[in-house]
Formats: structure tokens, C-alpha cells, sequence
């Protein structure tokens, strides 16, 4: 059976963050921001970002950052060195 589990983002101050949801799921973790999924975490394999949508506001950028625990330049060298991929989850 196939279990999914959503959950508000928390803040860096700990309290809830409205549209912003962390996606648990028997294959890994997704973040999604409104409706729109960002990113996925495997549990194996290489992390996957939404070509489209993956660095598309200020706010979309604040919370991968802290889904991912890493910057926006750390994000970014990790696409360019291939770590990463860009790929269509929506």
C-alpha cells in the first residue's frame, strides 16, 4: 500500500508556513510550493528540480533553500556539475 504523508513547511523559527508543504512518500520527498511541485529528494538517486519553476520567485527560493539545506549558489553549482537534475515534475 502506498502511504502519503503532506506537512506545512516550517520556518526557520519554527512555525508553520502557509502554502509551502514537504510531500513524504514511499520513494523519497517532494517540496511544493502552492501547487506547483519544486523538488524532489529520492531516497536513492539524484535530487530533481522542476526546470520551469525551480528558481521562480524570491519565496520559491527562501524555502528549497531550506528543503534542501543548502544556498542558491550551492543549488546551482550542483545543476551545472550535473548533482542535480532539471526535469518536468509538474
Amino acid at each position: 500500500m502506498n502511504q502519503t504523508n503532506v506537512q506545512n513547511m516550517k520556518g526557520a523559527s519554527g512555525g508553520v508556513v502557509p502554502n509551502q508543504f514537504e510531500i513524504f512518500t514511499e520513494k523519497g520527498k517532494y517540496f511544493q510550493s502552492y501547487s506547483t511541485i519544486i523538488a524532489f529528494k529520492p531516497f536513492s538517486g539524484k535530487v530533481q528540480l522542476d526546470r520551469g519553476k525551480w528558481d521562480y520567485s524570491q519565496t520559491t527560493r527562501k524555502y528549497r533553500n531550506l528543503f534542501l539545506r543548502e544556498t542558491s549558489q550551492e543549488i546551482k553549482n550542483k545543476i551545472k556539475g550535473g548533482e542535480y537534475i532539471l526535469t518536468d515534475l509538474n
